[in-house]
């Protein structure tokens, strides 16, 4: 409750400020380097990033932490979701949209002071993002229509660079436009060379285990330091194409074991921004003028959490081992079974007890500020759990003498929920709530928090999980989540392909219905007629249900006033404007 931070004991208080200074004094012992604060702006990341590689991303942390290295050709204004020019200061759209050809800014160069011209945008699509042996996520976004076409890149002169489509495709702009150039002077050997057992030395290219000094990039910083499990220091690319921005020398991701430590981080001014949290607003909103910050509200955040069932039916490639124990598989893939955990689960004492109130239900795989959210007509699964056992006993299911739940051959409803809750305390929380609600209708969930690396380990490679709870940041265009859609997307999480191909995985109907929908809104250039699409699409995933969705945090970022130009908004956050804010004194 929120009245128990107003009236702690005065012994508790005093210990919690012992607390807060000494760890400032400790956090300050191990900063962020010997010059003042001055001149930098310190953020946080809550786990270590998997790669340096832009190419090879899977996870959060690892785009957040090359994020500020690589740019596009056109970037997203963060207030109105519209593309701006950024390497490129032109493009034109001829022939219907099939033509698209890009102009770079004159004298571009990469970090290390080469020039950076048309052959790095044609090696980064044709020879990296194209190539059929780089299982890359951008692979599927940038895929076109329902035979996965790429477009005809031509290099025009050191400048222009013309790219020719088979097919209109919607998000061309956005996608092409927005996706971070790599340097052919130093990744180009990389996918010529092999090692022993055949792969292509990009797979051993920019690890975690490469100097950071090496890694060469066009944007705004690059890495000074990386500390593993403590921080990353970025300063100033000397030949960025917008200098003397960014106006603050330096910018820090201090990595951090979980959210608490970050608040703790705030409160002791070591950070300069924080996520807030349900449970933090009221205690930060009493300190805000006092601490000299300022709580951004943007509404509904961008983004989904749900949790999901291994739908995949297949065997391991090398084992022959059921990927899923068949007895549960056949649970998880009963559409009156994810129907009825929908049904069991009490979003709104989510809502209250996990997020004190800042956040509503959600009922959609697309964002609620996105112009394709679909407002009305969706199938919705508000808390029933009297719904829930109707539909469990049409589906056969049967309960015991204790009231605990059978299955029709007699054996006990029992899964494991993983998460990555250790750095993530409230999406602990949003699990420990559904064991409890999922117990009320004898279902025994084994709720377990793992390391969130591990995590994606066992979804992306051994596939050896049954439930998850996680989340996905959203964007304000659908397709940038055709990866997990797709069929054969390499985000499919509920039911992954793979390399060599699965035995016995078997695609649904309504599983390719969702896929097939998600390649003809991509197509379609009418925005009524992709909304109606896109429309579709959302109605037969809650019919569905391959991911069953929570809630929806309203965005809130706490930044301290010292951050000048702060311009927040749920699409952007607090820094899509960072090149432009400066640090004042306090």
């Amino acid at each position: 409750m929120p009245d128990r931070l107003l009236h702690k004991p005065k012994w508790k208080s005093w210990v919690l400020a012992l607390m807060l200074v000494i760890t400032a004094l400790l956090l300050m012992g191990c900063d962020v380097g010997s010059s003042s604060r001055s001149d930098r702006l310190v953020s946080h990341i809550l786990t270590d990033p998997k790669t340096f590689n832009p190419v090879l991303v899977t996870d959060a942390s690892s785009s957040a932490v090359i994020g500020f290295l690589f740019e596009g050709m056109l970037r997203t204004n963060g207030l109105t979701g519209e593309l701006e020019p950024n390497l490129a200061e032109k493009w034109e759209i001829e022939q219907n949209g099939l033509v698209v050809t890009f102009t770079l800014r004159p004298n571009l160069k990469w970090s290390d002071g080469q020039p950076l011209t048309s052959d790095d945008v044609v090696f980064t699509f044709q020879d990296l993002l194209f190539n059929p042996e780089i299982p890359s996520s951008s692979r599927d976004v940038l895929a076109i229509g329902k035979d996965k076409s790429f477009p005809k890149i031509e290099k025009l002169d050191q400048r222009r660079i013309k790219f020719t489509l088979k097919e209109p495709f919607a998000p061309f702009l956005r996608f092409y436009g927005g996706t971070g150039i790599l340097p052919k002077h130093i990744l180009a050997p990389t996918i010529k060379d092999r090692d022993q057992a055949g792969r292509l030395k990009i797979f051993q290219t920019w690890t975690l285990q490469t100097p950071v000094s090496q890694i060469v990039g066009n944007g705004m910083y690059i890495f000074q330091e990386y500390t593993p499990s403590q921080r990353f220091i970025y300063t100033k690319n000397p030949f960025y194409w917008e200098a003397p921005k960014p106006y603050i020398e330096k910018f820090v991701y201090q990595i951090v074991e979980s959210s608490d430590t970050a608040l703790l981080r705030f409160r002791s001014r070591v950070l300069d921004i924080y996520g807030v949290r349900g449970e933090d607003f009221q205690l930060l909103k009493r300190e805000a003028q006092r601490e000299k910050f300022t709580i951004y509200n943007g509404g509904p955040a961008f983004g989904q959490t749900f949790i999901m069932f291994n739908l995949n039916k297949g065997r391991d490639p090398q084992t022959g081992k059921p990927l899923v124990n068949p007895v549960r598989s056949q649970w998880f893939n009963d559409v009156n079974f994810r129907r009825a955990i929908a049904y069991g689960i009490d979003r709104r004492a989510m809502i209250t007890n996990t997020f004190w109130g800042l956040a509503s239900p959600q009922n959609s795989p697309i964002s609620v500020p996105s112009p394709y959210y679909l407002k009305s007509g969706l199938p919705t699964y508000d808390y029933n759990p009297a719904k829930a056992k109707e539909l469990l006993l049409k589906a056969g299911f049967r309960y015991d003498q204790n009231q605990r739940l059978l299955d029709r051959q007699g054996n006990l409803v029992r899964f494991t929920l993983l998460t990555n809750g250790g750095s993530n305390p409230q999406r602990a929380a949003m699990g420990a709530q559904i064991k409890t609600d999922l117990d009320k209708l004898g279902i025994t969930v084994d709720f377990t928090s793992i390391d969130f690396n591990i995590l994606i380990d066992k979804i992306d490679q051994t596939k050896d999980w049954e439930a998850v709870l996680l989340g996905f940041t959203g964007g304000v265009e659908p397709n940038g989540s055709i990866n997990l859609w797709s069929v054969d997307g390499n985000l499919h999480m509920f039911n992954k392909g793979g390399e060599p191909p699965i035995p016995g995985r078997e695609i649904a109907d309504w599983e390719q219905r969702i896929s097939d929908l998600m390649v003809q809104g991509a197509q379609a250039i009418d925005e009524a007629t992709r909304k109606q699409i896109y429309a579709q699409m959302q109605i037969t995933v809650q019919e569905y249900l391959p991911l069953i969705h929570l809630v929806t945090p309203i965005a809130l970022s706490a930044v301290r006033n010292r951050i000048q130009g702060v311009q927040f908004s749920p699409i952007g956050g607090a820094l899509w404007n960072l090149p432009d804010l400066r640090i004042t004194a306090e």
